[in-house]
């Protein structure tokens, strides 16, 4: 069975360069063992870098013995449910592309918060 995602549909692409993905396959889908979540697809903020590195998840240092070379504003990346909706909580939340968001991040986030941020061209 597909990966589907939040709107039900077939889960796109969330972004390869950098490759992101718990499978790091630029999907943001998911298994048992991925204990974060890792199912929001996010266009990166600085003010969302740094509040997750505030918080300890510091997406912004480059760690090239993971193969992780580190965040930008403007990025895609499969962010962890629980981060996202913290910085929600906070004010600090940045935009999803809810076609590629994975629909296990709705155990977690309430879809009406995802698409107040949802990412839109243009």
């Amino acid at each position: 069975m597909e990966a589907q995602n939040v709107l039900r549909g077939k889960l796109d692409v969330c972004g390869c360069d950098p490759m992101t993905g718990w499978y790091r396959d630029g999907f943001c889908n998911t298994d048992h063992q991925d204990t974060g979540i890792h199912t929001v697809c996010c266009v990166v903020s600085d003010d969302f870098l740094e509040f997750a590195k505030e918080q300890g998840n510091d997406l912004i240092t480059p760690m090239p013995q993971y193969g992780f070379p580190g965040l930008k504003a403007g990025d895609r990346w499969c962010v962890c449910a629980g981060t996202w909706l913290l910085a929600y909580r906070y004010g600090m939340a940045c935009s999803v592309v809810l076609e590629a968001t994975h629909e296990e991040t709705l155990a977690v986030i309430p879809l009406s918060a995802l698409e107040e941020f949802q990412y839109k061209l243009n």
